[in-house]
């Protein structure tokens, strides 16, 4: 049965990785990314690059952004040129860069950036990789003050396009939860214990922040999960209602054509035929 992996491309002691892309066309399957971000800036090459439900042509220069739990794939039809950077969050102290953290947070749900017009960002992930692969005793030092000028280039632009969202610690954290928890809770009481804060108080947050409910969110979540299990698994109805913890497939069915106007069959042979 196909189901959607779980990739870690950073070692169990790593929390930060660069690399260029390899010079080869290659396609890759949908899967997630276990704990950490990944910053993609591809400066030539040309193909697809499906995040979630979306299928991005690669417009270069292009610059994508994911975060921990993000589902995704690459079709590129030719030889790509650029750079990948992974972190986990712990990379970043909270007390030192928090100013990083500040940064990385008020990109909301900022996915891609495209018609990139910036050209030293691609020096300044140049400088980042020779300071990783140099290991010397302040790379770590010039590393942190490269991504803070990085991330305030890309908040720059997200800024101009106007893609900036409202910054809630609260909201953040159990958004990066809800991306990440398996299975995923269906009431926000569950993810206010582990949060230690009350439901209205999460409700508040979020709503302030993003103009949603935690509760809205939770649907959305499981909205999403439903279709990336429907796109990219060859799992039957009741195999993902279960997998999604609804009581029965045909309360599954219910919710998703409630939110969606089609059933799992029918959305699925929209894609596939």
């Amino acid at each position: 049965m196909l189901t959607i992996s779980t990739k870690n491309k950073l070692e169990s002691n790593e929390q930060f990785k660069i690399t260029r892309f390899k010079p080869i066309i290659k396609s890759t399957k949908p899967h997630k990314h276990q704990g950490y971000y990944e910053l993609i800036f591809i400066a030539e090459g040309e193909g697809f690059h499906w995040i979630e439900t979306v299928n991005y042509k690669i417009l270069t220069p292009d610059l994508f952004f994911l975060k921990p739990g993000q589902l995704h794939s690459w079709q590129f039809t030719s030889i790509p040129k650029g750079y990948v950077l992974m972190f986990k969050e712990e990379y970043i102290d909270e007390i030192k860069e928090i100013k990083i953290l500040q940064q990385i947070k008020r990109l909301g749900e900022l996915t891609r950036i495209n018609e990139w017009n910036d050209q030293t960002v691609e020096i300044i992930l140049e400088d980042i990789l020779q300071a990783y692969k140099s290991n010397l005793e302040n790379s770590e030092d010039l590393i942190k003050g490269y991504l803070r000028v990085l991330f305030a280039k890309i908040e720059g632009q997200a800024i101009q396009k106007g893609e900036i969202t409202k910054e809630s610690p609260l909201c953040d954290r159990f958004l990066n939860l809800l991306a990440q928890h398996t299975p995923i809770f269906h009431k926000v009481q569950d993810y206010a214990q582990l949060l230690q804060t009350s439901p209205q108080n999460l409700n508040q947050s979020c709503k302030k922040s993003t103009g949603k409910t935690a509760s809205e969110h939770i649907k959305a979540q499981l909205v999403l999960e439903a279709k990336r299990n429907i796109l990219h698994t060859e799992q039957n109805v009741n195999q993902i209602a279960e997998l999604l913890q609804f009581n029965d497939s045909s309360y599954f069915v219910k919710f998703f054509k409630q939110h969606t106007g089609e059933t799992p069959h029918q959305f699925r042979n929209r894609h596939f035929g």
